[in-house]
């Protein structure tokens, strides 16, 4: 039986006196792909932002709810556990946002900023093996002194992937994280993304139903703020429960 890793319950989001989320409660598996798909505006980013407590850099927003993490509720967490929280859930956006530094100092950077940063045989050791896993090693011939803002955009792609995960995450949130890639350079990131839920707990949003019915394992829609469905990927394609998933998937809406 899969365990659940991150559980989500009537949790709400305002941002000012407009409410965003309403009573979103899910289940997301350990060591799977959850995608979560919907309309523009629809809750899906803010969403998964709230995994690890993006939104709090926001004035406004305010919660009410939990949403917990291996059963505790990050949302009871003091603003130190926040720097921690931000630590095990690593965050990639939907355009590379590499650092002006070299592909090395990229990656190392977050061992760098740890509390106890390790020594430069451990930091040299995992940079490595993070750019082993997403491929870059052998793209770049062990040329790890490149600018990361060189590199093409799929690989800049690929290198914020890396740059997460040194500091040993259990989750990794991707907002679009092929929107800006052409078909050939989706498809070499959408293979990364599907050997990573070996070691890590994916939820990706995208708002390509194609890409969410490759690689997702569980697929969740949002709409006005609400989840209408969630379901595992192929229930949730082939056989909707409800009528706004079939009329979202067969382009009705959207």
């Amino acid at each position: 039986m899969t365990k659940t890793l991150i559980k989500s319950e009537k949790f709400n989001l305002w941002y000012g006196d407009f409410q965003a989320l309403i009573d979103i409660d899910l289940d997301i598996p350990e060591n799977k792909v959850t995608a979560v798909v919907g309309p523009s505006g629809c809750g899906k980013s803010t969403f998964v932002r709230c995994i690890n407590r993006l939104n709090d850099q926001i004035n406004t927003v305010t919660t009410k709810g939990s949403i917990s993490i291996d059963g505790i509720d990050i949302y009871q967490y003091r603003a130190d556990d926040v720097v921690g929280l931000r630590r095990s859930v690593g965050m990639v956006f939907q355009r590379p946002n590499p650092f002006p530094l070299s592909v090395f100092e990229n990656v190392a950077f977050g061992l760098k900023t740890n509390p106890i940063v390790p020594d430069d045989a451990t930091i040299k050791k995992e940079v490595n093996k993070a750019l082993k896993a997403v491929g870059l090693l052998e793209d770049l011939g062990g040329n790890l002194s490149k600018l990361g803002t060189s590199l093409s955009l799929e690989q800049q792609q690929r290198l914020c992937i890396a740059r997460c995960l040194p500091t040993k995450p259990k989750i990794l949130l991707m907002d679009e994280p092929c929107s800006a890639l052409d078909p050939s350079d989706t498809e070499r990131v959408e293979d990364l993304i599907r050997e990573l839920r070996k070691d890590y707990t994916v939820v990706i949003v995208t708002h390509n139903l194609q890409q969410a019915g490759r690689i997702s394992d569980q697929s969740v829609l949002f709409h006005l703020g609400k989840i209408v469905e969630a379901a595992p990927t192929k229930d949730f394609f082939q056989n909707p429960q409800e009528k706004r998933t079939r009329d979202f998937i067969t382009g009705r809406y959207g």
